[in-house]
Order: structure tokens, then sequence, then C-alpha cells
């Protein structure tokens, strides 16, 4: 799991493929894209933990991924009828491609699709591909927030998880990110790696903490399908963490990263509270999947989201070369109202905040569905895991440690 929240908010859609474009899945809807999600598929070394689409980069498609994703741009500007308030550049590693090719890629963005002059741009890097060259390229720009995939500071945890940088180079990175002017860093850390122990994952929260990040997204360990990571458990190579030990490394963070000065605003995410303004910190673009709002998508495999419809970008990049326009798409969905209300209950109530008991009642009073979801959030009340406060419907600190769980019910 990385900085862009569950899959760009459930971007692994359902159902089978599909003929349409882009175009198609968006002809006739009336959305307002605030944001663009870029997906850069190359990678260094696939982790054996990701399920995001990528594959190791011989550098021999760079450019032609270029050039294909400056025509898709083109093809979706039509559709931005406001500059953008957030660009998230994720992948896969997007600083793997080389600095002149990376330029153009943040250019073609600006350029064809428009951003507002105070827009979050965020762009992920690996830290051992980030140099002199790459920061200095990210900054002359406009990139004003990187979220660094740190992972562990531990070299046997990061063994295991199959990444292949040294703990050292994270620091590295952070500075000289600094020193090109990148005010804004993000570590995503994981947690729950098999053979860690509490005091391995204290030792990784205080190195991280050490560098002075403005944001930290904490993961526990999932065991995707389809996934390396999946198959070595399968075939007993190592035991997974117990729930127990979990729990308590999510107990940690929750109090290590409160005694730092950071709030916690979703499951997974903590910003650092600066001069009294909680939300500073906050990512932006992450923002815009929670509160169920529109994003473009562009790159092979990709998700985009407006109004009742989400499209996923064909995930084979042979495929999207060959295409022209926007991009070929699979998994389209046409949300029913139903599905709409329980989706918004799922990213909505994953917000430390929750939602406002309105919009709750307004979804409950949909259907047969809205009584057994009532009736799922009434045990949950009940149980201590959920809370009505303040005129918002939330997670207590205790229904945290289990949101995934009681999120599925509702959905």
């Amino acid at each position: 799991m990385k900085d862009v929240a569950l899959h760009q908010a459930v971007g692994a859609t359902r159902g089978g493929a599909s003929t349409e474009c882009a175009a198609d899945a968006l002809a006739g809807i009336e959305a307002r894209f605030e944001g663009a999600y870029v997906h850069v598929p190359f990678c260094f070394h696939k982790c054996h933990y990701c399920d995001f689409y990528s594959f190791v980069d011989s550098e021999d498609r760079q450019e032609a991924f270029v050039e294909r994703l400056e025509r898709e741009l083109s093809a979706l500007a039509p559709w931005v009828r406001a500059p953008l308030s957030t660009v998230f550049v994720g992948g896969g590693t997007p600083t793997l491609l080389r600095p002149p090719l990376l330029a153009r890629t943040l250019r073609a963005v600006r350029e064809r699709l428009g951003t507002d002059l105070r827009a979050e741009w965020t762009v992920e890097a690996n830290p051992e591909t980030v140099n002199e060259e790459v920061a200095a390229t990210l900054a002359a720009s406009g990139v004003t927030r990187v979220s660094l995939g740190a992972q562990s500071f531990d070299p046997r945890h990061l063994k295991t998880l199959e990444r292949w940088h040294d703990p050292a180079s994270v620091g590295r990175a952070v500075a000289l990110l600094r020193a090109a002017g990148i005010g804004r860093i993000s570590l995503d850390l994981i947690f729950g790696i098999p053979g860690q122990s509490v005091e391995d994952w204290e030792r990784d929260l205080d190195a991280a903490l050490a560098l002075g990040p403005d944001h930290l997204s904490c993961y526990g360990l999932t065991y995707e399908p389809n996934t390396a990571m999946t198959a070595r458990l399968r075939r007993g190579d190592f035991e997974p963490c117990e729930d127990a030990s979990e729990a308590r490394m999510l107990e940690t963070a929750c109090a290590r990263l409160a005694a730092a000065g950071f709030r916690r605003y979703e499951v997974s995410n903590w910003a650092r509270v600066r001069d009294g303004a909680p939300r500073a910190e906050e990512c932006a673009h992450n923002m815009l999947y929670w509160l169920d709002h529109d994003w473009l998508a562009a790159g092979p495999s990709a998700s985009g989201h407006a109004g009742n419809v989400r499209w996923k970008n064909v995930p084979r990049l042979g495929d999207w070369l060959a295409s022209a326009g926007t991009s070929p798409v699979v998994d389209v969905e046409r949300a029913t109202p139903d599905m709409q209300a329980g989706e918004r209950l799922m990213m909505g109530l994953r917000l430390v905040d929750g939602l406002p008991e309105a919009e709750i009642d307004a979804i409950l009073s949909l259907g047969e569905r809205g009584a057994v979801r009532a009736r799922a959030i009434a045990r949950a009340v009940g149980a201590g895991l959920m809370e009505r406060t303040d005129g918002r419907l939330r997670f207590t600190e205790r229904g945290m440690m289990t949101a995934n769980a009681t999120l599925a019910d509702l959905v």
C-alpha cells in the first residue's frame, strides 16, 4: 500500500474487459474534476508485497511512454473545466524516468490539464532514485510534495519485503529534496512485517521522525492476491505477524506520532500540525478519494472517478501505447445510488472526523440495504467502535483498530 488511497479509492474495480475508452465512459457526465492521477509503471525492482501495476524498467520504452502520455493528456483536456487543485504522479516509480523525460511528463500535465497556482503536486519516489538532478527537476517542474517509500529502516525487514534501498538513502533523499526547495515530505512505513517486533517498529518510527517529515502513512502489511509475498506465505516461507503484535504496533504509532505533534486524520495517515493549522499537511489529493470528489486518470492502469462512474485504464503498457486519444478502459462501473451510498460510507468513515449525521441519515434511508447498514452502525456504536458526537458519526479510537472489518459490513 502506498500514499495513493485504496488503489485510488477502489481503483481495482469490478467486472471484466470493456471495449470503451475513457472518453466513452465520460460521455454525458457532468463532472467537476479537481485532481488528476498519473500512473508511471516503471520500477527498479518489483517489491513482493506490491499489487500496483508495475514492472522492471529497461529504459527502452520510457520515451514512448512519455509521448503517449502527452497525447492522452491532450485528449483528456476538454473535460477539465477549472484549474486542478491536486496532481498525484504515482507508480511504479516515477523518478525512474530519466530527468528530461520526467520534466516533460510534469510539464505536459501542467500545460495540457491546467492547475491552480496553489495546487498540491505530489510525486512518489523510491529513496534510491533521488539524486541532485532528480530533486532539481522535481522542484523546477513545480512539484510541492514528495512521497518517499521508506517502508522500514531495518535491512532485515526491507529484505523480507524485497525492497533494495539502503536505509540511509531515505535521509539522503530527504536532504536533497529539501535543498532543492521541496518543503513537503511524506514517508510511507509498513508494520506487521514477518519477524518484526514491536521494538523494531518503534525504532522505525523514531528513525522516520528524526528526518522531520510533514506526513506519515503507516500501513499494516496486506497480503494481496497474486503477489509474490502472498505466494511465499502460502508456501510457508514465513509466519505472518500475530494480530496482537500488529495491534500493539498500531497503538504505538498512534501514541508516538501524537507525542511528536502529528494528527491522525485517516485510518493510516498522520499529518504534522504546524502553527495551529491541523489541515495544512494532510494529503489533499487523497482527500479527493475519501470525500468522493472527481479526478481524472492518465497512464496504464490508472483509475478515475466522475459522478457515479468509475473506470480503470487498460493495465497493459503495450495496449496502452498502441492506443490513440484517451486510454482504452476496463472495468467501467456505473454505480447505482445504493452502490454510491456504500462507497461513501466506506471512504468517508475512514476519516477520523467521520461523516455528518445528516448525510448518514440520508444514506440509511435508501432502500432495504439502508436498514441493514443502520443495524450494522447500531451494533458498532453499541460495541464502542463508533460514536455519534458533535453532529457526526465516526470511529472511536478503539474502533479505528478494526475499521476495515466494520466498513465491510456497511458496504
